[in-house]
């Protein structure tokens, strides 16, 4: 804990309540990372099946049959094994969407199964959260900031102001379940 008699910096005002806890919590993510703790020991990895990202209990394995055609849902990736749900960042929700096999180019039908694709959840631009379907135009809207991508395309920008696709990740399928054939494309969320 940090002592209350620890003054501001700037001001030499005591340290508000909420300013502390941003303290407390960057102190801790510091000292997670000296023994050894890190978000990319629950990155999704090869082999990882999907789970609902609200799902309670435990994790039931999603199956391409689960998914409607234009309908995205937000999933993350969990260790059969292990049930471990990689959920410790947010930067980690997958964005899943079946789409028509026949409208997928060469590069993202190589990376689908059974007309699923799967892209990072988190916009390229601010972080938002990109779950927004327009049928007409065929895109992926981010409802903060209206960046769009083409999911038929591999997640390419149409329109801004992101400037970087949605990063993918690979599926294939084991009996009906979807599992994730690798790891994300680029690194998730927004650009530097």
């Amino acid at each position: 804990m940090i002592n209350n008699e620890v003054k501001g910096c700037a001001t030499n005002e005591p340290i508000s309540p909420k300013r502390r806890r941003v303290i407390e919590i960057a102190v801790a993510g510091v000292a997670a990372s000296f023994v050894g703790l890190s978000v990319a020991e629950s990155a999704p990895s090869a082999g990882d099946r999907l789970v609902l990202d609200d799902a309670e209990g435990e994790p039931v394995a999603l199956r391409a049959a689960d998914l409607k055609v234009g309908k995205p849902i937000l999933a993350f990736a969990f260790d059969k094994a292990t049930k471990e749900v990689r959920n410790g960042s947010r930067l980690q929700k997958i964005m899943l969407m079946k789409l028509d096999e026949a409208d997928l180019n060469a590069e993202t039908k190589e990376r689908a199964a059974s007309g699923v694709v799967a892209f990072s959840a988190i916009c390229t631009h601010q972080a938002c959260e990109v779950k927004t379907w327009i049928a007409k135009e065929k895109a992926l809207v981010c409802y903060c900031h209206a960046s769009k991508f083409l999911p038929l395309e591999a997640g390419k920008v149409e329109s801004g102001p992101a400037a970087r696709a949605l990063p993918t990740i690979p599926l294939k399928l084991e009996g009906d379940e979807l599992v994730l054939a690798g790891t994300f494309s680029a690194r998730t969320g927004p650009s530097a």
